[in-house]
């Protein structure tokens, strides 16, 4: 049996590494541009609803120029900060035990250098037999795309009917998996950025949980058969 995951809002909270991310901007803002607060200030955008132009924003309040100079390294800042996030304690309880039953897989977008930092400050990357950023296969390769599901059916030589995504956004994540005869999981974690997000009936998982805890039983529910072939991931290595 193989498990993927999705990493933001599935194995940890997203807005955590947002504020992250505002904090290490507001310390540069701070120190080069002798603006006091500009990271709260972007955080507050933020938990207001704002998108895509918080930056551009927070600066005008501020009364610092808004030039697209700027913002490129303001963005830059965000994306390349090493981030203070944490493991939520139903994820690492989950991996820990899933890791001895199934071959473990993470499937993520985002930039490459961002989602690797991620998975450093989260200490994950040793529960997973293959970890798929969307953005170091090209342009174009984000989900829905295939390729990030057919590499892990190609890595594992899994069956489609013994696979599973867990993931939290229906707008991308499910489609894909759903075609390809997977059981889809989605995570709907109090404080998600997409836990209040409906989409039309093809884009919904086939489940859903609230956090991980309960993940292991509800597989070995849906796929004893598979979990009867494959008893132990490590006899088959």
């Amino acid at each position: 049996m193989c498990v993927a995951f999705d990493l933001d809002d599935t194995l940890y909270l997203e807005r955590d590494y947002v504020r992250s991310g505002f904090d290490a901007v507001g310390r540069w803002v701070k120190a080069n541009l002798g603006v006091e607060d500009f990271g709260a200030r972007a955080w507050e955008l933020f938990e207001l609803g704002r998108r895509g132009d918080i930056f551009d924003v927070a600066l005008r309040e501020a009364g610092l120029p808004q030039d697209a100079k700027t913002v490129e390294i303001l963005v830059d800042i965000y994306r390349q900060h090493h981030p203070h996030i944490f493991l939520s304690e139903d994820t690492r309880c989950c991996l820990q035990s899933l890791r001895q039953r199934a071959k473990l897989a993470l499937i993520s977008d985002g930039w490459a250098q961002s989602q690797r930092r991620k998975i450093e400050a989260l200490g994950i990357a040793s529960f997973f037999d293959l970890i798929v950023l969307t953005a170091e296969l090209g342009t174009g390769f984000a989900k829905p795309h295939p390729a990030a599901f057919e590499k892990v059916e190609r890595q594992f030589h899994a069956e489609s009917n013994c696979c599973v995504y867990v993931a939290d956004n229906p707008n991308k994540d499910f489609l894909e998996p759903k075609l390809r005869g997977w059981m889809t999981i989605r995570v709907r974690r109090p404080g998600g950025l997409h836990s209040s997000l409906d989409a039309p009936g093809g884009r919904q998982a086939g489940r859903e949980i609230e956090d991980l805890s309960g993940l292991i039983a509800l597989i070995e529910g849906s796929l004893s058969n598979c979990l009867r072939e494959y008893p132990n991931k490590h006899e088959n290595n």
